[in-house]
Formats: structure tokens, sequence, C-alpha cells
């Protein structure tokens, strides 16, 4: 019997998973728990990153439980995570500043609409693929720096460090030994150079992000530091890391030019892989790096609507209309038809 595991670690929106896999490519055992949102105020969706971090950890050790695995045996871990979401912890701490903004959450629109005035929405396309948006992760970490106390100071300083959840989550398991991100993730930041590869001086400075706190970056598939032991009580490798769209198209096998997927979820993602080819996107769409069947970046095209499954929650959680996800449904098969009444899940904006 092959005793050697892979730990797959997926970090979302509404809740942790992870899944204990075998040689044969076989789930052994699934792990999952659901996180509150935070919503401070109108359009603001934040989240707590320690907890964040506590129910990973715990699912993480329950699909071991589980699957009757010990540390010993898992021989590596893979990560995919929300994107976009941005967290700034203390580095000698490892403490967050603030809780994470989501990246749902439009509370830095008004510096996007100082950016189009401007008239930088041809730079930022042209180097990062993307619009000036609220979605990315840019001016979350601008507005968190203007509005926490010395928190730029302490950024220039060296002091504070920038993360998706990808990163955050890999400095909490190697005890801060690590700071890194992939290719998928850093190219969700509205400041990384999707043709240079590498995070672009003329964006930061645009957006006054000192350097100092960015992840260095690394391929999608490669060892990028191992676990503290103290944590699942053996060190072990990192190594996947992926932005959950990018990682959904390289588990659709959409290895090759021209494959496309669309997953639904919290939102609704389309992503259509390019290989090497680079193209000015239009009508809302987006310009991407993916990671190949090598484990190497190639681009791909993004068609996004922000919310879908999110809808269901707020039914749920914020207006209390059902108890369940799944007695929406239910409560659907209850009448013919709609009788002309449609809704446009356009809560974070529209989206492509």
């Amino acid at each position: 019997m092959n005793h050697e595991y892979i730990m797959a670690i997926d970090q979302g929106t509404t809740g942790s998973r992870a899944m204990v896999v075998n040689s044969k490519g076989e789930v052994v055992s699934n792990a999952y728990k659901e996180f509150p949102q935070i919503y401070p105020m109108p359009g603001w969706v934040e989240h707590d990153p320690e907890v964040i971090w506590e129910t990973t950890l715990s699912v993480m050790k329950q699909s071991m439980d589980k699957a009757d695995v010990g540390s010993d045996n898992i021989r590596a871990i893979g990560i995919t995570n929300q994107r976009e979401t941005t967290v700034l912890w203390d580095k000698n701490t490892l403490k967050p500043i603030g809780n994470a903004i989501v990246w749902q959450c439009r509370r830095s629109s008004s510096i996007c609409d100082d950016l189009k005035r401007q008239g930088l929405s041809p730079l930022f396309q042209e180097k990062t693929g993307l619009v000036i948006d609220a979605y990315f992760s840019a001016t979350k970490i601008k507005w968190m720096l203007d509005n926490i106390g010395d928190a730029r100071k302490r950024a220039r300083a060296g002091e504070i460090a920038f993360g998706t959840i990808d990163s955050w989550l890999i400095a909490k398991l190697t005890k801060g030994k690590v700071h890194v991100t992939d290719y998928t993730n850093a190219s969700r930041t509205l400041i990384f150079n999707i043709h240079e590869k590498e995070w672009d001086t003329e964006l930061l400075g645009i957006f006054d992000i000192p350097v100092e706190m960015l992840p260095r970056v690394v391929p999608s598939s490669g060892v990028a530091g191992q676990t503290d032991p103290s944590i699942l009580g053996t060190a072990i490798p990192i190594a996947g890391i992926a932005g959950d769209q990018q990682a959904a198209l390289f588990g659709q096998a959409c290895f090759d030019k021209g494959q496309v997927k669309n997953t639904y979820g919290t939102g609704c993602f389309m992503l259509l892989n390019l290989g090497d080819a680079s193209v000015k996107p239009t009508n809302g769409l987006l310009l991407t790096l993916a990671c190949n069947a090598e484990g190497k970046p190639c681009y791909a095209l993004e068609g996004s609507v922000f919310i879908a499954g999110a809808v269901i929650q707020w039914l749920r959680d914020g207006l209390g209309l059902i108890e369940s996800a799944a007695q929406s449904q239910d409560i659907a098969m209850l009448v013919e038809d709609t009788g002309g009444v449609y809704l446009v899940p356009a809560f974070a904006g529209l989206g492509a």
C-alpha cells in the first residue's frame, strides 16, 4: 500500500477547505469550515485574517484525522485561494494590522475614479491586463496605507508585509520564514506587469506602495517553502500555489490554447487559455496570468460576474429569508415562472 499523500487547501470567500489525495489522485478525505463575512457599512466587505488562518489550520487537521493519515505521510501541500483579497501584517509578530479587505469590497472606488480622471486606464490595461477597479488589490493596499495609523511609514521600514490570502497562509504555515506569492495571484493586484513578470515600479509609484512590503513572486508549481514542524508535526513542502480561478482552469485540464472553463461559486468566472499569446481585452474582459502544464505562467482571458452564490448566502444570513442554501431551490419550485421578474446580481458591479 502506498502511504504517500498530497494535501490540497482551498481557501475561499465563504469558507476554508482541505482535502487529502492519494497517489492515485483519489480524494481520501474532505473537511470544510465556513466563517463569517464582515460588513462594516454598505459596499464594504471584510474578513478576519486570523479566522481565515484558524479555519484553514482546523480543516487541515480534520482532513488528516478523517483519512487517518499522519503529517509524515503528507509529501506536499498545494494552496488555492480567493484572489485579490488583501492582508497587511506585522512581519515580526505575524499579526494583521487590520481586517482583510475582500475582493468584493468597494470602499476604494473613489481612488479608482481619481485614476480614471487622470486618464490612466490605458496605462494600467497595457501593463497589467486589468481595468482600474476596486476589485483588485492595489487600491485596497493604498486605502489601508492611507487610513491605518503609520502603516505606510512602517511598510517603508520593512516592518509591514502585504499579501493575498496565499501569501498570508504561507507566512503563517512557515512562521514568517517565507513571504511569497505566485504569478497568478500577483497578476490580480493591478501593480504587477504581466509581460515583464515583475512588480511595476511606475504603478507602485502611482499608488505610493513601498516595494519593501511586497512578496517574492514564484512559479505556481515548485517548492516555495516548508511548513514549520510545530504547525502539523512535520516540515511539509508547500509545492503549489494558484489563485482559485486559474487553479480551476488547470484542474479542468485546460492546458492548451483555446480551452475554456466556467466556474459557478461565490461569483461566476470564465477563463480562456491563450497560451503565450497576449491580446488586448475589450468589453470588460481581463487579460491575466494562468499556469500551463509545466507550471509556468501563460496568458488567459477572463470574464467575471462578481456575485452569484453570494446572493444565496445573503438571503440566508443577511435577510433571513431562508434557513439553508438548499431551501432556495424548494421555494423557487413553488411557482411556475418568475412573472417577468429578473434579478441582475450587480451587488458589486456588473463585471464583464
